[in-house]
């Protein structure tokens, strides 16, 4: 059953159910497991971890199946998706930004390989220019 009125923002705006999809971003983990690492970090109760768990799987961004006694979580992209959709209409606020910083990055990357390339052509001509002096 997914939460319908629940956007998914207001899902994602938790930082303990943000802090489990990046636990299970990799794949799949057991619900002990994701309980373990969110009461460590977050020091909340075993009952509270299962709440956002059950938020999560519920509003259908995550999927459970069962494996013997174990409970297995997964990401499911779909509400991401739908999340990611309605950014679009705000990307435009800082995509040409993000856009103008690749090209400066890149820019300076060159300048740095070209000054690295320049001096150590620059120092083995010095070497070869000691070397024929030493003969």
């Amino acid at each position: 059953m997914q939460l319908l009125s629940m956007h998914a923002l207001d899902v994602l705006g938790d930082p303990v159910r943000r802090r489990i999809l990046e636990l299970l971003v990799n794949g799949e983990e057991s619900a002990g497991e994701l309980g373990r690492v969110i009461q460590s970090e977050f020091g909340i109760s075993q009952p509270a971890v299962s709440q956002h768990l059950r938020v999560l799987r519920d509003s259908g961004f995550t999927t459970v199946r069962p494996d013997g006694s174990r409970r297995l979580y997964s990401v499911d992209a779909t509400p991401l998706a739908q999340a990611d959709a309605w950014f679009d209409a705000f990307r435009r606020f800082w995509q040409p930004k993000l856009d103008a910083l690749g090209t400066e990055l890149a820019r300076e990357r060159l300048a740095h390989r070209k000054a690295a390339a320049a001096a150590s052509s620059h120092d083995t001509a010095a070497d070869q220019a000691n070397e024929e002096g030493n003969d």
